[in-house]
């Protein structure tokens, strides 16, 4: 039936209704990652005020009923009255929308939060939100709360009464605290980790600030954190490479400013070069981790590729005679963090993980050439500027190696066409938007998948052996090994600097392994392997690990499938006269059971891998992959429980 569209069906939304409607437009989702962006918008504001020089703490307090406080000692939200809406500036800020003092230089010279939405989204997406402003020798309080009439319709973050000031005090500052609405979210309950490696995060960005981190749901030692690092980029750095073996004692670190006054744009670096492989870099902007790069990392790359091929020709590392060497070669080893303070900003998407700002570029190129020169050049640095030239000098030499060694590999197998003859079984479908890659481990499993599949759409490769360990090898290396080169080829998008993802040929990419120490160690080979050299296929969301059952449970015709102890728990919870199959891997299964349990796209569980925070990965896939024993065994004594006893068969033994 044909519906009239007229004026009648344009609906007004008021107020923060529409943030309601639509929250995945403000947040981006409603599960974990959305209710976490809730605290990063007011951290965000207590954060400017600590980046514009007017707090020096920063305090967050996960409280027991799963509301969260946060609390600076900063200037505090203007009390006064608004000139057109005849309300307190507290109220103007956490009732309506694209309203704050971010909109010019004014009261914010840098400012992470661009829009004006973060804290009337926050009151929106909350049962109640509580402000106290301290300021001028006076204590504010006003309250908000999110209710459903009679009629069922939600009224959203409503004053329950004008801001009202409670008494004399002598702090400064805004205090903050709200309770995340469960009728929008998944979940309310913050996640314990998550929170304080986006402080520690902070602090490292902002020198000298103290951020305080308490957990009022526990009730061990680590319930309260602080975080405060005197050295700031350089402390970050040194955290960043405490895992791998550094080419020299101390960071380079430089600051400087392109332009001035109020558009101003402040750049820092602190770098080190490491005896690894791999290069990392982590820029900001404002506080803000921009994953995706953008022009500043282009301008940080290009001037530092120019300034170190002049120093290479200044002291005769490189004669007239020689080709310059390639940005590649300065940063392999280079672990780098990049950040800018500056206002205006403008990122690509919504996602605010890539800057656009053309003028950033300039700015770094200009900063990095004037500042680092002169470090170079020092005679106490002699070692320092050696070290970096002679690494890039070796891997120069290593990466006309893999360029023969990739020409090599696609004479010898066609590698941009090969059918991988015995490996890979291709789907029928040429619709990269829907085809699915399994990667699957051992033949046994491999055979069953092929079987198993919906050929159309899913292809499956088998992997005969581990993946090599690419975090403690070079690319020639990586290229040498028959595993890691039929991956590439089945992907299509190359690799390092030539890995291209509108060539993949797969929108999931789906790592399969058994459900044991060695399907484990698999799955992290391989992700290092995604990690270091498609980076771009998990930040895309492409990559993913196919969860298998554990169990099957039979009772005469039957058949129920659990993928977990608790699942297990609850489906067998009254029923007698069963049977139980521990699944010990993939192979044990039929062709019929896999396509029923793990690949058909109806009843399988998935999880996709992606990257929340870049500096603690990279920080995790160092110390887990990485040469040094000590810090891996450390890692692992601390965080695994050998003593638990945890597995359905095992609790029926104990009993």
């Amino acid at each position: 039936m044909q519906h009239n569209y007229t004026v009648d069906d344009i609906r007004v939304m008021e107020g923060l209704e529409a943030v309601r409607v639509r929250p995945g437009m403000y947040i981006g989702s409603t599960g974990s990652r959305g209710l976490h962006h809730m605290l990063w918008e007011i951290v965000d504001n207590a954060v400017d005020e600590a980046a514009n020089g007017y707090a020096s703490e920063i305090s967050v307090t996960i409280n027991k009923d799963n509301s969260v406080t946060v609390e600076d000692n900063g200037r505090g939200i203007p009390v006064g009255i608004h000139e057109k809406l005849h309300i307190s500036g507290v109220e103007v800020v956490y009732t309506q929308l694209h309203a704050g003092g971010k909109f010019d230089n004014e009261a914010y010279g840098y400012s992470g939060g661009l829009h004006g939405v973060g804290a009337s989204v926050v009151n929106a997406l909350s049962e109640f939100v509580e402000v106290e402003v301290a300021t001028a020798g006076k204590l504010y309080r006003i309250r908000f709360r999110s209710y459903e009439d009679s009629d069922g319709k939600i009224h959203s973050g409503v004053a329950d009464a004008p801001l009202e000031e409670i008494g004399r005090t002598r702090r400064q500052g805004t205090k903050v605290t709200f309770l995340p609405d469960k009728r929008v979210f998944e979940t309310v309950e913050m996640n314990n980790e998550v929170v304080a490696k986006r402080l520690r995060e902070l602090a490292y960005l902002n020198k000298g600030v103290l951020f305080r981190f308490t957990d009022l749901r526990r009730r061990d030692e680590d319930r309260t954190r602080e975080y405060k690092y005197e050295g700031g980029l350089v402390d970050f750095v040194t955290y960043l490479n405490a895992d791998k073996t550094p080419l020299y004692q101390e960071p380079i670190y430089f600051r400087g400013i392109y332009g001035t006054g109020k558009e101003g744009i402040i750049v820092e670096v602190a770098m080190q070069h490491n005896d690894g492989y791999a290069e990392s870099v982590f820029s900001y902007v404002n506080n803000i981790p921009t994953t995706e790069g953008g022009t500043h990392e282009t301008g940080f790359k290009s001037a530092l590729t120019k300034v170190m091929n002049d120093y290479c020709r200044r002291v005769g590392i490189l004669k007239d005679k020689d080709a310059s060497l390639s940005g590649e070669d300065f940063r392999e080893g280079l672990t780098a963090v990049l950040s800018l303070k500056m206002s205006s900003i403008q990122f690509e998407g919504q996602t605010k993980t890539k800057l656009g700002n053309t003028e950033a570029r300039t700015a770094v190129e200009s900063v990095v050439t004037d500042e680092l020169p002169p470090i170079l050049e020092n005679l106490k640095n002699a070692d320092l500027s050696n070290a970096i030239a002679d690494k890039a000098v070796k891997a120069a030499r290593a990466r006309e190696a893999a360029r023969k060694a990739k020409s090599m590999a696609r004479e010898k197998s066609k590698l941009e066409n090969a059918p991988l003859v015995g490996k890979l079984s291709s789907c029928t479908g040429r619709n990269a938007e829907i085809n699915e890659l399994f990667i699957v481990e051992g033949d046994s499993a491999g055979g069953s998948a092929k079987q198993g599949r919906d050929r159309r759409f899913q292809a499956i490769l088998p992997l005969r052996g581990k993946p090599l360990n690419v975090e403690k090898r070079r690319l020639e290396q990586v290229l040498e090994n028959d595993e890691c080169r039929s991956i590439i080829t089945a992907l299509g998008t190359g690799i390092g600097e030539d890995f291209e993802l509108k060539n993949l040929k797969y929108n999931k990419v789906i790592i399969l392994s058994d459900a044991d120490q060695d399907g484990a160690h698999i799955r992290a080979l391989l992700l290092t392997f995604f990690y270091r050299y498609t980076r771009e296929l998990i930040t895309s969301g492409h990559v993913y690990m196919g969860m298998p059952p554990l169990y099957k449970v039979q009772k005469g015709k039957e058949v129920f499938y659990a993928y977990d102890d608790a699942e297990l728990n609850k489906l067998t919870k009254g029923i007698k006269g069963y049977t139980l199959q521990r699944y010990k891997g993939l192979g044990e299964m039929n062709p019929e059971q896999l396509w029923e349990t793990t690949l058909n796209p109806e009843n399988r569980s998935l999880v996709q891998v992606t990257i929340d925070d870049a500096a603690y990965v990279e920080h995790l896939v160092t110390l887990l992959m990485g040469d040094k024993v000590a810090p891996r065994k450390e890692y692992i004594t601390e965080h695994a429980d050998f003593n638990k006893v945890d597995t359905f068969e095992e609790r029926i033994k104990t009993e």
